[in-house]
């Protein structure tokens, strides 16, 4: 075989790899994030560390600190995104990844309030600020890494595996808590069992970094170094240069990201709530049936967006979402096991993953290779902190407020609907552009303010 061929082969076998080690490092940081809120949902964190409250209020707290992770998470995706650019993605992956499994392991071996009173959720509260952090670094640079390896016209199949990583760890961290809580009785997963999926992280966190410690940035943001023309405050210019596509993710995050934890998180308190603590396993095994789909409709979804488009896709799901997500609610209602899952299934793998599956390379291509990881961060994490991450809280409080039932919590999704469908019809499609365009039109525009004396020039 000659050294081209030879060559040739090994560079096929980069964009697998590079998806791969994503998709594997990825899957260990959502399956550490989402731990935090199947315990919430159970009710574990406000029997030990908020148990001076009533039931209703304690549950309130609980998420709370829930949610107090995705106030880091902008934070988190910003530092990442500014280094990101300057000095490249890896740095900032495997940073990810020690951030989340340290706060992780010490929330396994963190002590309750009986054992050291308000210290107990003070300290939890700065674990999942720390959580947040990392989640909020680790998305973009998985993304990006992934799709700036993929062969031209099959970035949304390979930018997947990243996407790929998230009902994975959903389906991992649902599965570890059902199997502990079935190995051991009630009272001793109160005890200390509640502990064992934290401290399992462990050991994925190690696979993680072996796996991400191979890694190597793409031949595109290799030329930017050896150029010397990385952004000089990826930041300033991101927010300058290219506003319109920060705010186009987050108004397609919106829609996504509450949809996402409403089904995954909020839907167990709700079957809870609704017929009572023996169906408490019922929600946690139909979001880990819709985990295990979407390990295989993220992909699919995100391969069809090479072929017809980023955008189509993103309005069926929207649009779709927006619409059923009612019929959610008359279908769980029913009483019907079967049918609270399959509403689950057809809520997450059909209109959720058909937005979520091509939206690694969506977001990605919106921004140049030289202010990428800074735009696609920010808009991303901006979009979680005002959806995903007050979702669940904000629908716990609404459900409060009426009683047990549903009605404001379909309204509250259907303005956030709205607005994604809008910034949707608004974003252009991506999927035809090719490797460069996007440079070219940045280059042009800076020229174009190089020549405007009155604009001020960002080095």
């Amino acid at each position: 075989m000659t050294i081209s061929a030879v060559e040739t082969r090994n560079s096929s076998r980069v964009p697998w790899r590079v998806s791969l080690a994503s998709f594997a490092g990825t899957t260990i940081e959502w399956y550490d994030y989402y731990i935090f809120g199947l315990l919430a949902a159970t009710g574990v964190f406000s029997r030990l560390y908020f148990p001076d409250q009533d039931p209703a209020t304690g549950l309130l707290l609980a998420f709370l600190t829930y949610a107090v992770g995705f106030v880091a998470r902008p934070f988190g995706g910003m530092f990442a995104g500014h280094y990101g650019d300057k000095i490249g993605r890896k740095p900032m992956l495997v940073l990810s990844l020690l951030l989340m499994g340290f706060a992780t392991l010490a929330m396994g071996l963190l002590p309750t309030y009986a054992q050291i009173g308000v210290w107990a959720p003070i300290l939890l509260t700065v674990l999942r600020l720390m959580q947040g952090f990392g989640a909020g670094a680790e998305w973009a640079g998985a993304a990006i890494i992934s799709t700036e390896h993929a062969p031209e016209g099959r970035r949304g199949f390979f930018g997947s595996f990243t996407q790929m990583g998230v009902p994975a760890g959903m389906l991992f961290a649902n599965a570890s808590v059902l199997a502990v809580k079935a190995a051991v009785p009630a009272d001793v997963f109160d005890a200390w069992a509640w502990r064992v999926p934290f401290l399992l992280s462990v050991l994925l966190i190690v696979v993680g970094l072996v796996v991400r410690a191979k890694l190597e940035d793409s031949e595109d943001f290799k030329d930017l170094v050896a150029k010397k023309q990385t952004a000089h405050n990826p930041l300033g210019e991101a927010l300058k240069k290219e506003t319109k596509g920060v705010w186009l993710v987050v108004g397609m995050r919106l829609a996504e990201n509450s949809a996402f934890y409403l089904y995954t998180t909020f839907s167990v308190v709700y079957i809870m709530r609704t017929f009572g603590a023996e169906r408490a396993n019922q929600g946690s095994m139909s979001v880990l049936i819709a985990s295990a789909i979407g390990v295989i409709a993220v992909p699919l979804w995100a391969a069809l967006s090479d072929r017809i488009g980023r955008k189509p896709l993103y309005l069926f799901g929207s649009i779709g979402g927006l619409l059923f997500f009612p019929l959610y609610f008359v279908m769980t209602d029913t009483g019907s096991a079967l049918l609270a899952t399959l509403a689950i299934i057809i809520g997450l793998a059909v209109f959720h993953n058909s937005m979520y599956g091509p939206q690694a390379a969506f977001f990605s291509e919106l921004f140049s290779t030289k202010l990428r990881y800074s735009g696609a961060s920010m808009g991303y994490q901006f979009g979680s902190v005002l959806a995903g991450g007050i979702a669940p809280l904000v629908a716990v409080a609404l459900l409060n407020a009426g009683n047990g039932e549903p009605g404001w919590v379909i309204l509250y999704f259907s303005i956030i609907g709205v607005i994604t469908v809008a910034s949707a019809i608004m974003a252009p499609e991506t999927v035809k552009r090719v490797r460069g365009r996007l440079e070219a039109e940045q280059q042009s525009d800076s020229l174009s303010s190089e020549r405007t004396p009155d604009r001020a020039r960002v080095n």
